[in-house]
């Protein structure tokens, strides 16, 4: 494939217009259907703009692709992993975590990943099983998982939800206010400093990452991908030394950290 046909295959991918393309980059649309027809070629600041806008590497743009994969947005059906988390936490007897799916189910209900057709509640059931494979047979930890996000993405207070007190703290220690460029190392140094004095927290927030690490691929621009990358380098390797200290959690330390540092790798390779 062409560096024309590339363009315009991420171009569609993405239902973008040569027009919408052509005002992001300043130039005119003509331009674009040019580079489209393998007629010129972008200068390197306009595939630089051009890779910021599809969210991807310059090289996905400008090399020849002679094979194309096939990819996925999930591995598995959420309400099969629902059902999985439920089967465990009643042969557990994990009753907050039992009230903790449904009500997630509903707050979540039509919201969707980012730059995707998948519905969220795949995340905060992807960190429960991620949790339950590791053998984590926690009502706080699992119902924690399930609730991470519900004050932040849905609405909702931590007075409506159905769980224990203990819980509702992890739920708050979990959400995150938002941040802009004037207050970002501010706010993310006081975030990731209290997520770090409880190491349920932090086992929570570590899964959280590991799961949006792996998506980010496909949810978020190249921009925030960079910015993905500096922020788990930075924050992430106090969280997982919590962990480290923490007995019970030496199996999935291990692990966690295993798969942060190999994910962050394999996009540094990419970028």
């Amino acid at each position: 494939m062409s560096i024309g046909t590339n363009i315009k295959f991420l171009r569609e991918e993405r239902k973008l217009t040569q027009e919408q393309v052509a005002d992001v980059l300043g130039i005119t649309f003509q331009a674009v259907s040019s580079w489209e027809r393998d007629e010129y070629k972008p200068d390197t600041d306009k595939l630089i703009k051009l890779a910021e806008l599809f969210g991807v590497s310059v090289s996905a743009i400008v090399e020849e692709k002679q094979k194309v994969f096939k990819t996925k947005e999930t591995i598995y059906n959420w309400e099969h992993m629902k059902t999985y988390v439920k089967t465990s936490a009643k042969n557990f007897k994990l009753t907050n975590t039992l009230k903790a799916i449904d009500y997630a189910v509903e707050a979540h209900e039509g919201q969707k990943r980012k730059r995707s057709s998948v519905p969220y509640i795949y995340h905060p059931l992807n960190l429960a099983c991620h949790a339950l494979s590791m053998e984590i047979i926690d009502d706080e930890v699992i119902a924690t998982c399930m609730l991470h996000d519900v004050l932040e993405d849905c609405g909702k207070s931590l007075e409506d939800l159905p769980v224990s007190d203990e819980i509702k703290e992890l739920v708050r220690l979990m959400t995150h206010e938002k941040v802009d460029d004037s207050n970002r190392d501010k706010m993310l140094n006081a975030y990731y400093d209290e997520l770090s004095k409880n190491p349920k927290a932090a086992l929570v927030k570590c899964l959280d990452r590991c799961n949006n690490l792996t998506t980010m691929s496909w949810g978020l621009s190249r921009e925030r991908i960079y910015r993905m990358i500096k922020e788990t380098e930075e924050y992430y390797p106090k969280l997982i030394n919590v962990l480290k200290r923490t007995p019970e959690y030496n199996n999935a330390y291990w692990l966690l950290q295993y798969q942060m540092e190999s994910m962050l790798d394999i996009y540094k390779r990419l970028m």
